[in-house]
């Protein structure tokens, strides 16, 4: 049986960050990275973006070069999944029949796609968007001739996926159940613009509409029927409705939580020696008044990973990172900074019909978070407001003759 001082399981950004920042933090002893993904660590958000519109190749997306892990000596076990998790032995059973044993494990697992439960959903054609098989898979079947897309489901990926595939000639439905788009991470002022936007570049946009059933003829999509009874012809299905967690192994083995898995500020969760990263890790955050949340951004993996490292050195330091995300379709370059759920006021700043703006959300006064399109500037300065919660006359915020570097 194999030993690694440290395991880390889960090769996405949070998983390769872990191992970085052990070494860089001066960790010496070994190292292993398990992954089902059979490929070395790379980016996941070009996978609905540049990757999927064949701007970059794949050697692009990689988070190191290849030989990076070989040279700091961090093993790689691709294609094996972690199976059981034995916290009294510290020991991983895997999917290749091998057993390793660790002083520390990190769970750097993230989620699974999550898969539609309607009529037709197993047909040839319905994709997901989670790994490079994924969009390799749907790449093949675009350059095979497919031109008709439906898209179920109007967060950052479907809206993604249906701004490439528009780029790319296909025909694009999207299809959604609230009654706005980016309904879980935008204001309704921002969803607004955004349907507009891919209204006006034709793409089909339903909302508060359902998926009946996937029609399909000989094993393969051919439509989809919405709970209006209408049925829309298609050559390819995506579903971009949100993951669910990777955390089985861990529940089974007596860890805590119920929306992923729960962590303690130092990243821990209630089995000794194991800790959480990244999407699967539900935490207090202090940006979301300490509510228990999971949060699915590179921002999160990257810091979360830095302070599990930390912390298995020796140097504990509280997870207090500012939140960001960011969301490129068409020429729009969407940049978010705090977390704006539970906002009670909206300020605009700029005018959407430039393609430049911001929406400032205050919640008691305070600024808690910002979407900015096309304005990078108010997105650096402005995260100096979300982490002060800074109390500013709304009128202020929206004059764009003042910087909001100097509302502090």
């Amino acid at each position: 049986m194999e030993h690694y001082d440290v395991v880390i399981v889960g090769s996405g950004h949070g998983g390769a960050q872990a191992a970085i920042a052990l070494r860089q933090a001066g960790h010496e002893d070994t190292i292993l990275m398990v992954s089902r993904d059979r490929n070395p660590p790379y980016e996941r958000p070009p996978l609905s973006k540049d990757y999927l519109a064949g701007d970059k190749p794949f050697e692009k997306i990689l988070i190191r070069p290849e030989q990076f892990w070989a040279d700091r000596n961090v093993t790689l076990r691709l294609g094996a999944n972690a199976n059981e998790i034995d916290p009294r032995s510290h020991t991983i059973a895997l999917s290749d029949d091998t057993k390793v044993t660790y002083r520390k494990l990190i769970w750097a697992g993230g989620g699974d796609a999550r898969r539609l439960s309607c009529p037709g959903a197993d047909l040839a054609g319905v994709h997901t968007i989670r790994g490079r098989r994924d969009t390799d898979a749907l790449k093949a079947e675009l350059e095979g001739g497919a031109k008709r897309a439906v898209i179920v489901g109007a967060g950052y990926i479907g809206l993604e996926a249906a701004a490439v595939l528009r780029k790319l000639g296909c025909d694009v439905a999207v299809i959604e159940m609230q009654d706005r788009v980016l309904a879980r991470v935008a204001g309704a002022e921002l969803s607004g613009f955004y349907a507009a936007e891919h209204r006006a570049h034709g793409v089909d946009l339903r909302l508060e509409t359902g998926v009946e059933r996937i029609e399909g003829d000989d094993g393969r999509v051919t439509g989809v029927t919405l709970t209006t009874g209408e049925t829309i012809p298609c050559d390819i299905v995506i579903a971009g409705i949100g993951i669910v967690p990777s955390v089985g192994p861990l529940i089974a083995a007596g860890a805590a939580g119920s929306n992923g898995v729960d962590v303690d500020t130092y990243c821990r969760t209630s089995l000794d020696d194991i800790y959480a990263i990244g999407d699967c890790a539900a935490h207090a955050n202090p940006y979301a008044d300490n509510a228990v949340i999971r949060l699915e951004s590179v921002q999160n993996a990257n810091d979360m990973a830095t302070v599990a490292a930390k912390a298995i050195m020796g140097d504990k330091q509280d997870y207090d990172a500012v939140p960001w995300f960011w969301s490129n379709q068409y020429d729009l370059r969407l940049q978010t900074v705090g977390i704006s759920t539970g906002h009670d006021g909206c300020v605009l700043r700029g005018d959407p019909a430039d393609r430049k703006f911001a929406m400032i959300y205050l919640k008691e006064g305070g600024v808690i978070a910002l979407d900015c399109v096309n304005n990078t500037r108010d997105y650096a300065q402005g995260r100096k407001l979300v982490e002060a919660r800074a109390e500013v006359d709304p009128d202020l915020l929206a004059d764009t003759a003042v910087p909001l570097k100097e509302m502090l």
